[in-house]
């Protein structure tokens, strides 16, 4: 395998972030992700990833730019859609989530997107309550 070829791909960088953030470490997927932003500014996928990566730095304002990025380009990615909604939700910002929730399960029935409006629509009766 012809790891210096594999580098000039975006795909390389954007595996290479999702598999740092899955060790937890965010600031350097942030960097892999922007490697891969860089190589294609239009790929959808890296904005998304990105995204998720600085949520989990509690960027929040930048994941949010991340993610209408990746909508911009791609509005029927319907993870960056659902992921937008877990920005909004973690940002207690109730509406705005479930509206997100409710356009990713029109692109795609998933029942983790179901399941995250069913908790968004708890939460928001239980705060008029």
């Amino acid at each position: 395998m012809n790891l210096d070829h594999n580098q000039n791909q975006p795909e390389f960088w954007d595996g290479h972030g999702c598999a740092l953030c899955e060790t937890e470490q965010f600031s350097e997927a942030v960097a892999a992700f922007d490697r891969a932003i860089a190589l294609d500014p239009s790929y959808c996928k890296a904005w998304n990833n990105r995204g998720n990566a600085l949520c989990g730095l509690k960027r929040y304002a930048e994941a949010l730019d991340s993610y209408d990025r990746a909508v911009a380009m791609q509005p029927d990615y319907h993870q960056t859609w659902f992921n937008r909604g877990l920005l909004f939700a973690e940002m207690q910002a109730y509406g705005n989530a479930l509206e997100n929730f409710e356009q990713a399960i029109a692109l795609s029935p998933d029942p983790r997107y179901l399941h995250a409006r069913e908790d968004i629509w708890l939460k928001r009766k239980l705060i008029s309550a």
